[in-house]
């Protein structure tokens, strides 16, 4: 895939995108943790040993835009490659002329790259050939080789503010109109440009130079309908199968997690409008209807797989209101981790432990000679008018060891089987809090 950023031709138009691109790192709107003074990759290159360099974060930015700053800073003449359009015969060939002039070679979607070019690549970086910067929207630590990633200096580029895409875009307006355009452009609408992109200055420069160009005698206000006009069909910048993907539902959950109505709703509608599978979305929230919920409301469990078997049925559109339903459902519930924390409890217990015998008085008893085996002693709950009789059921194990209620004094129903179990048995039920 073509990259805006990458060195415009000769002739023929510039994209916007590409004539604004900066030289320098004085020069990059945002990202000042990675480009400011004293950090990691200002020392490298006052070093003169950048090394091998992962930049990793979402499309549009500055990855190459870095990249492109640092070869210049450093005196070397920039490579690029592609890992989807280049292989192991350009790197071989680009390593070979390293070795004769100073090089910084420049891997774009380095996550792509075969296990062969990943091992060329890996004897360029040992050797020092060369400076290598690579460039990957999917998360390092998982996308790449682990000889890659531990022989690289990895840096985490986040999307652009409001602020730095606001800057962006005025950068943007400037040089139109340095190239003779008459732009009028409101500060409402170049915050709503700003806003729109995601965080992606690409796409937010993109957007501005389709509004500008083509228009009689290159003069131009920018209203309310032609805004309208280039975002109708704009989606947002959600890859399903990337880290913006984890990371968009990791905030749904963790916003159901803590009972924030209004976050839940807007990172709902975050995966809705990027066409996330509903069931997926669903599944997500029945896990958290037991994980974070659990027995403070055993029916959001209900209402959770009610839904899922909803959404089976109906999709979209309409399957919007029920995830709604139930996640808010989650959101609104109080909140018990007893159950996850309690299972979890157990099995760390019998994977880390000799198992324990089972008593002969709970052991099975239907088949003919089991009492002369010893299995007998038990006694039938039911038969006690209270509905509960004093019997050990693993020996050894402290009552409160592994189940720990989390009711917090709400009228949950965790809390009502407290005061039950602690009426009849005449025993303090363990709680997480007090």
């Amino acid at each position: 895939m073509s990259d805006l950023f990458d060195a415009a031709p000769v002739q023929g138009h510039v994209p916007l995108a590409a004539a604004l691109r900066p030289q320098t790192l004085e020069d990059v709107i945002g990202q000042g943790a990675i480009t400011g003074q004293g950090s990691i990759l200002r020392r490298r290159i006052s070093a003169g040993a950048l090394g091998s360099l992962i930049l990793y974060g979402p499309p549009g930015v500055g990855k190459t835009t870095i990249a492109r700053a640092v070869g210049n800073m450093l005196g070397k003449e920039f490579r690029p490659l592609h890992a989807t359009r280049d292989g192991v015969k350009e790197l071989r060939k680009i390593a070979d002329e390293a070795r004769i002039r100073p090089l910084l070679i420049f891997v774009d979607e380095v996550h792509r790259f075969s296990a062969t070019q990943a091992d060329d690549l890996l004897s360029i970086c040992e050797e020092g050939t060369a400076d290598f910067v690579g460039a990957t929207t999917g998360n390092p630590y998982h996308a790449l080789p682990p000889a890659l990633v531990s022989r690289s200096t990895i840096l985490k580029l986040e999307p652009m503010s409001i602020d730095d895409m606001e800057e962006v875009v005025r950068r943007g307006l400037a040089h139109l109109r340095k190239q003779g355009s008459d732009v009028e452009m409101s500060d409402a609408h170049i915050r709503l440009v700003a806003g729109r992109s995601g965080g992606d200055a690409r796409r937010a420069l993109t957007t501005l130079e389709s509004l500008c160009l083509g228009h009689p005698g290159g003069r131009v206000t920018i209203t309310e309908a032609m805004l309208e006009e280039a975002y109708a069909s704009a989606a947002v910048n959600h890859d399903r199968s990337g880290d913006q993907h984890y990371d968009v539902v990791s905030s749904f959950v963790k916003s159901m997690r803590g009972s924030d109505a209004d976050a839940t709703l807007y990172w709902l509608a975050r995966l809705i409008h990027a066409g996330e599978d509903p069931r997926y979305i669903a599944r997500r929230i029945m896990i958290h209807a037991s994980e974070d919920v659990g027995l403070a409301d055993n029916s959001a469990l209900q209402t959770a797989v009610a839904a899922s078997t909803a959404v089976e049925r109906i999709g979209y559109p309409e399957a919007r209101i029920i995830l709604a339903h139930a996640a808010l459902h989650v959101a609104r519930a109080p909140k018990s981790n007893s159950a996850c924390r309690g299972i979890g409890a157990a099995l760390e217990l019998v994977e880390g432990s000799a198992p324990v015998v089972v008593p002969k008085h709970l052991r099975d008893t239907h088949y003919a000679g089991a009492a002369k085996l010893g299995h007998e002693g038990y006694r039938f709950p039911h038969d006690d008018p209270r509905g509960w009789v004093e019997q050990d059921y693993v020996p050894g194990l402290r009552p409160g060891s592994l189940y720990q209620s989390d009711a917090r004094g709400s009228a949950s129903f965790e809390a009502r089987a407290d005061r039950f179990w602690e009426e009849l048995t005449g025993r303090r039920v363990a709680k997480t809090f007090s």
